[in-house]
């Protein structure tokens, strides 16, 4: 159930997502390896609620970050070079970006579809 604090609320898919983050820490990944990690499985853990719900920027902000710092390389401190800038990951690639998805666009897509 969905109460007022809806940042409470959906903090357990930034938990998720932090847990998979750092399972991952400690293995030595390419750039490309990390790429496909996020592509592939990092970003399909909120994919359900928010075709469901409209999560607080709060929450996709943090996911965002979390997700730019493990493609930026830091380790245990994440700390690493930014190698393009937050609004360029989530470029497509044919323009010069990686391709991330832009979670806030997403969510909105997702619930507009189900409206429909």
């Amino acid at each position: 159930m969905v109460g007022r604090s809806k940042k409470e609320t959906f903090t357990c898919i930034k938990d998720r997502v932090w847990k998979r983050i750092n399972s991952w820490r400690g293995r030595p990944l390419s750039k490309v390896g990390k790429e496909v990690m996020i592509k592939s499985v990092l970003q399909a853990i909120p994919s359900y609620v928010m075709s469901v719900y409209i999560i607080p920027d709060a929450i996709v902000n943090d996911i965002e970050k979390m997700l730019n710092s493990f493609c930026r390389g830091g380790g245990n401190n994440n700390k690493g070079i930014w190698w393009l800038s937050l609004e360029w990951l989530a470029c497509a690639k044919e323009i010069g970006g990686l391709g991330f998805r832009d979670f806030k666009a997403f969510n909105l897509a997702m619930v507009a579809k189900q409206g429909w």
